[in-house]
């Protein structure tokens, strides 16, 4: 490197500083940080600068890509370009662009996505395909101690009472409701917990983009097998209440028949809904905790990804579906 090369580069920043690249053949790095458009970026033997800003865990060019050329990250391709793409270049397709332009963004984005999506089909090499030898099967089987719940939800690992806001206006009411029987659960060994779960969505009446996200994750709760019992509470307004909620779970077919719950309203007078909510909860502490305990299952799931230094997967396939997949046990 000459001296005026050198002397060129001296206020650039090292790519190693800002991002990683996770192969040596990888012509895309990934910010470590969110970077400022402008940023000036040394790497190799010469120096670019970054044409937008680019987000914490995004992507951009550290070498020129062309017109059709894929995209590597992690040594494996998962788009084309859809036009020349200089070294400094902010990589996004339509469906980034489309998500980020929903949000506060510190800096401007690109007008057009730059690559398309793009993954190489799996052709499995039958010829040279060799199945490896099963593992003999343990002689004394290992086993955890959980809580049966049920065919339909199976063993949990924790036994725990529930206390869940359906909206954001009793995320409050949830949390005090936990504090008020902060060691209540001490005289019942079994049960390992009262546990407020609160978010921040639904407060208004407009209906939101997420529900169907937010009844989902809710009615997971409900039947988590880790869910010994639930209260689920609302106040009768916002956009999801107890009914929404309940319609939900018997529409997908959840189990919700296995589990314990309430679906309890407030009634706008806060200390005497504290006290009605953890009348409910007292009732559930005998039971909940009791008579569950020391079911031992094997049924432990296990998965691995195994790869060569040739960049291959190892799969299995399934012999009730014939799908190929990652080894699992």
């Amino acid at each position: 490197m000459s001296a005026d090369t050198a002397s060129a580069l001296a206020d650039a920043t090292p790519l190693e500083a800002l991002a990683r690249l996770p192969a040596p053949a990888d012509n895309l790095a990934i910010a470590t940080r969110t970077l400022s458009p402008g940023q000036r970026v040394s790497f190799a033997a010469g120096e670019f600068t970054l044409d937008y800003g680019v987000l914490e865990g995004h992507r951009f060019a550290v070498r020129a890509i062309a017109p059709g050329e894929r995209l590597l990250s992690w040594g494996r391709p998962f788009g084309l370009a859809l036009r020349p793409i200089q070294a400094g270049g902010y990589v996004c397709n339509s469906a980034t662009l489309e998500a980020l332009r929903g949000r506060q963004m510190p800096f401007e984005l690109p007008p057009d996505p730059n690559f398309r999506d793009y993954a190489e089909p799996y052709v499995l090499d039958e010829q040279h395909f060799r199945p490896g030898q099963q593992v003999p099967a343990q002689a004394q089987p290992r086993s955890f101690l959980g809580y049966w719940r049920g065919a339909a939800r199976g063993a949990g690992t924790r036994n725990c009472i529930l206390l869940l806001g359906t909206t954001s206006r009793t995320a409050s009411y949830v949390r005090a409701l936990e504090r008020h029987l902060k060691g209540a659960a001490a005289d019942h060994p079994q049960l390992d917990g009262i546990v407020a779960v609160a978010h921040t969505e639904g407060a208004g009446p407009e209906k939101l983009n997420n529900a169907d996200f937010l009844l989902r994750a809710m009615a997971g709760f409900v039947v988590h097998p880790n869910t010994g019992a639930v209260l689920v509470v609302d106040d009768g307004a916002g956009a999801l209440t107890n009914a929404a909620l309940r319609q939900y779970l018997v529409d997908q077919h959840y189990p919700l028949a296995d589990v314990a719950h309430r679906f309890f309203t407030l009634s706008g007078a806060f200390a005497a809904d504290l006290e009605a909510g953890a009348a409910i909860v007292r009732e559930w502490l005998r039971d909940v905790g009791q008579g569950v305990a020391g079911y031992a299952t094997p049924k432990i799931a296990i998965g691995a990804i195994v790869g060569n230094e040739e960049g291959q997967i190892l799969l299995v396939q399934r012999a009730d579906s014939g799908v190929w997949l990652y080894p699992t046990g």
